[in-house]
């Protein structure tokens, strides 16, 4: 292996020289420490739930846990409708999520289309929504006239629609070689089967994109829960349960005392919040790692136009 890197540039080969190694040193060790500042504190109360409670609560667990158990999260158990709302949260994620990728895909599609009727109108009605918000008031009595109070519908269909991922796939496919659909249709493929069977496998990249983009959007989501369910606390989410629990932790540590026997000790509010978050946001925080490589590409292809 040569010691130095070289890359051509106008046909003239580089080498590195010692400032372009300081370079190098300086541009890694920042990424590397702003990373793991990005993880640490989801590390932090990783180790705080898994240490002993007793030494959490007086704040001795900084870099590694102590006295590693898991009853904190078996004793979760006994929170009435933590399990409901961690339902709630993850079916209507994976539904809504779902068919919002289909509906943007589908509509990204029809956009490519020249012969589409008043094709620009309609897409330009499509982005109004980026720009415009009639703010919150109206978006309530909006969602109420239309019975999605205290409806579990009001998950999933005022997402179907999302005009910035619709951008992004009609940019992706426009990017895709148009001879590719020209020899479809001369070998007889209608519309939908060259979107099923071609536009579809093709675009997984930006599929994969607007998928993390949706799910994180729809897992976090809180607002929804906490101004629509006002009157139907099984359909809280997670999210709105956090909220919910991070403020009323000693009624919360009381609920899981209540089942313990002996194998969770020196329980407090810390260690409850601290668990009840970990539940909350490591799911989605591992969803991530397995899209990175449909990210980067989708993300990168559907910039490209505009």
């Amino acid at each position: 292996m040569a010691n130095s890197r070289k890359h051509r540039d106008g046909g003239t080969v580089h080498k590195n020289t010692p400032a372009d190694y300081v370079f190098y040193v300086i541009n890694y060790a920042v990424f590397m420490l702003f990373a793991l500042l990005c993880f640490f504190p989801f590390y932090y109360l990783f180790i705080n739930t898994v240490s002993d409670n007793g030494e959490v609560f007086r704040g001795a667990i900084t870099i590694y846990p102590k006295g590693i158990h898991f009853g904190n999260y078996t004793a979760l158990q006994y929170v009435a409708n933590l399990g409901r709302s961690v339902w709630i949260t993850v079916s209507s994620t994976v539904i809504s999520t779902a068919i919002m990728v289909f509906a943007s895909a589908f509509a990204g599609y029809i956009f490519t289309k020249k012969n589409m009727w008043h094709r620009r109108l309609w897409y330009r009605f499509t982005i109004i929504p980026m720009y415009f918000n009639a703010g919150l008031l109206p978006w309530f009595l909006n969602m109420h006239s239309l019975g999605l109070t205290n409806n579990y519908l009001a998950y999933i269909l005022p997402n179907i629609v999302v005009p910035f991922n619709i951008i992004m796939v009609k940019t992706y496919i426009e990017s895709i070689p148009a001879d590719i659909e020209e020899s479809a249709v001369i070998d007889g493929a209608g519309t939908l089967k060259i979107f099923m069977k071609i536009m579809l496998p093709l675009s997984i990249p930006i599929l994969a994109t607007i998928t993390i983009f949706g799910a994180v959007n729809r897992w976090n989501a809180f607002n929804d829960s906490l101004i629509l369910m006002t009157t139907s606390p099984k359909l809280f989410t997670l999210q709105h349960r956090l909220y919910i629990y991070l403020t009323q932790s000693n009624n919360l540590e009381q609920l899981m005392r209540s089942g313990i026997k002996s194998n969770v000790q020196n329980l407090n509010q810390k260690v409850v919040q601290y668990t009840v978050s970990v539940v909350s946001t490591l799911p989605i925080v591992l969803v991530y790692p397995f899209m990175q490589r449909f990210f980067i590409k989708g993300i990168m292809m559907g910039a490209v136009k505009g």
